[in-house]
């Protein structure tokens, strides 16, 4: 592989929000998640597990999470609570901007925006979903290594020709989840991420956003 290809791998993965129903054979299942377990963590303790919900589990699961939706607030292991402002907070919202417009959701239009938010907890109808868990005693350390772990798995999907979500949303109500999955109390529910061939004729799909230019984020020194 040269740097440029890399860089064309790096640049092609994105935030895939409709899909196929096709599935992905487990063998590629398997070497995509084998690939990922090589990313670094503080001495190679690899913090994290995966656990991946596939067809109608996974829709059975989605309205589960749908339903707590409607009827309870989130209670996810890691509090959301950080509030964006300035310049990360602008970033947020040319984010959400550039995704309704595509899918042609006007900012007044509050039942379209619901409706569009309940999508993330079926995985935007995604033939799989990995839901990746901190183990217990672990914390913002280890979550570093993880979040490593997240981005390597990301790219070995794309490196297969299939589109990616990376979902807090499918962090917010981790009992729901535990208990369809038959999982103890303990591990923390990071992210969930939705994968499989993306479909290329949904509206969501045709979202597109930039990034910030290399002078706001590096400074060289020496």
């Amino acid at each position: 592989m040269t740097p440029q290809d890399f860089d064309t791998l790096v640049r092609a993965r994105r935030s895939v929000r409709g899909y196929r129903p096709d599935p992905v054979p487990r063998a590629i299942i398997e070497q995509i998640v084998a690939t990922a377990l090589w990313a670094p963590s503080n001495c190679n303790v690899q913090p994290w597990s995966v656990h991946v919900v596939s067809g109608d589990s996974l829709r059975r699961l989605g309205q589960a999470l749908i339903q707590q939706a409607q009827s309870g607030k989130p209670h996810p292991d890691v509090p959301m609570d950080t509030a964006y402002r300035d310049t990360f907070r602008a970033r947020q919202i040319g984010s959400a901007k550039a995704l309704y417009n595509a899918m042609g959701i006007a900012r007044d239009d509050h039942a379209g925006r619901t409706a569009a938010f309940l999508r993330n907890l079926d995985a935007f109808g995604a033939p799989h979903a990995a839901f990746v868990f901190l183990p217990e005693g672990f914390g913002t350390r280890e979550a570093g290594d993880l979040g490593g772990f997240v981005q390597t798995l990301l790219l070995a999907i794309t490196a297969q020709g299939l589109g990616s979500c990376a979902q807090g949303a499918l962090s917010l109500y981790p009992n729901v989840v535990r208990s369809h999955l038959g999982l103890p109390e303990g591990p923390q529910l990071i992210c969930g991420i939705a994968f499989g061939l993306e479909d290329p004729d949904h509206p969501a799909n045709a979202a597109r956003t930039d990034r910030a230019p290399l002078s706001e984020i590096l400074t060289l020194h020496g």
